[in-house]
């Protein structure tokens, strides 16, 4: 570098973190790949488990996905046979999601699969390190607003 060539400026935690937060993410999707899912279908299979029979309107508000494009994964999960619609006992014109035995199966498989990518990624650290970065993390979710299990790429278009 000359003299007169600016120094670039170090490389921060926000960086570091989309670094690490995109290649998280494409190493997850090719991950649940393996089990014939992608990463929204696998967001809305996490949020149905947690929150049986919840109609489809209150998973897009949770999800902050428009009803349109959530409509389109629960149709998809469907026909997979990895989840079922049933008329909502307390409101018969919503359906009510709930995981088939099939949804619960696949959830078994990728509780493995997201284990492995949890470990994976942070091999390098001890126990209590990953405790350590585990609520560090989350304080600097909560204090952004971030929906606790909700990835930020459902609120924008796919």
């Amino acid at each position: 570098m000359s003299a007169s060539s600016p120094t670039p400026p170090p490389t921060g935690s926000a960086f570091l973190l989309a670094q690490l937060g995109a290649h998280a993410t494409r190493r997850f999707a090719e991950r649940v790949a393996e089990l014939d899912l992608t990463p929204p279908q696998t967001g809305l299979l996490r949020v149905i488990a947690r929150r049986p029979g919840e109609s489809q309107q209150a998973l897009a508000a949770e999800l902050g996905t428009p009803p349109t494009r959530l409509v389109a994964l629960v149709d998809g999960l469907e026909q997979r046979g990895l989840i079922e619609r049933r008329r909502n006992p307390k409101d018969r014109r919503l359906y009510a999601v709930h995981l088939s035995e099939k949804g619960r199966e696949t959830m078994r498989a990728l509780a493995k699969t997201g284990a492995a990518h949890e470990d994976e990624l942070t091999s390098t650290l001890s126990t209590k390190e990953r405790e350590v970065l585990h609520e560090l993390l989350g304080r600097i979710a909560r204090q952004q607003g971030l929906p606790p299990g909700v990835h930020p790429g459902y609120r924008s278009p796919a």
